[in-house]
Order: structure tokens, then sequence, then C-alpha cells
């Protein structure tokens, strides 16, 4: 079974509102169905679990949810609405928001992204967002160019 990249970038938002939100759902969904290509991880510490756990869901829970009932993007943000102690405020979804935004990549894994993209060491980019999408492109231009 071929691998799918998961080309939705943290920064994009579902109609909840929540960025990272529908690259964590596809990520569980293609780790579900065995189309996680190797070194992507599904519902894991990171931007996951931030979101997961700024909204009040447990990472655990979220995922066993993808993986037995794999929902539709819709679905899985109704599920979390419905979920108890969920907070799906504005002011929270914000909070989080900014929280992904303003993330940076550990130096050793932001020198190694950088390597990776044929990029500097004094290149300018330095967030976590950016730097997962150059890294998804990387690897589907590999995928596309094999």
């Amino acid at each position: 079974m071929e691998k799918i990249i998961p080309l939705i970038s943290s920064g994009t938002k579902g109609p909840l509102g929540v960025m990272h939100l529908p690259r964590l759902w596809l990520k569980a969904l293609l780790g579900a169905t065995g189309r996680l290509p190797e070194g992507y991880k599904d519902i894991r510490p990171g931007f996951d679990y931030m979101v997961l756990e700024g909204l009040g869901i447990d990472p655990d829970t979220a995922r066993d949810f993808i993986f037995s009932h794999r929902p539709t993007y819709l679905t899985f943000e109704q599920w979390i609405i419905d979920q108890p102690g969920v907070d799906v405020s504005e002011e929270n979804i914000s909070r989080i928001n900014d929280m992904v935004e303003s993330r940076k990549k550990r130096p050793e894994s932001r020198s190694r992204m950088l390597l990776e993209n044929d990029l500097s060491e004094d290149s300018e980019i330095d967030d976590s967002i950016m730097l997962n999408n150059l890294d998804d492109w990387k690897e589907i231009h590999h995928q596309l160019s094999e």
C-alpha cells in the first residue's frame, strides 16, 4: 500500500478554527490505515499533544477514536466539541493558535531540517510550521521523483 505524505500544514485551520488540528487528524487517519510514511508520527508529543491538551482532550483517547472510527474531519471536530471538559472558546482557540504559530524547533532539529533542505544555518526560517512544510514538500518531491 502506497504511503501518503500528510501535506496539510500545521498552519491550516478547520471550521472550528484550531490550527494543526486538520494535520493531526490526517496523520492519525493515515496511521490507522497503514499509509503514514516512516518518520512521521500520528498523535505524538509536539504540536499534536499541545493542541489536544490545550483543548482539554486526552491525546490517547483522540488517537483511539480516530483509529477505531476513522472519522471524516468534520466528525472528528464534532467528537472534540462533544467531549466533557473541552474548551473550544474563542479565547482558548486563540491561545492554542498563538502557541502553534510561535513554536520554534529545537536548535538541533532546526539545523538538521535546514541541512536536509539545502538551506544554510543562517537562514531566517526558524518557525516549526515552515520547517515542517519544507520537510513535507521535500518528501513529496522525493516520492514523486522516484
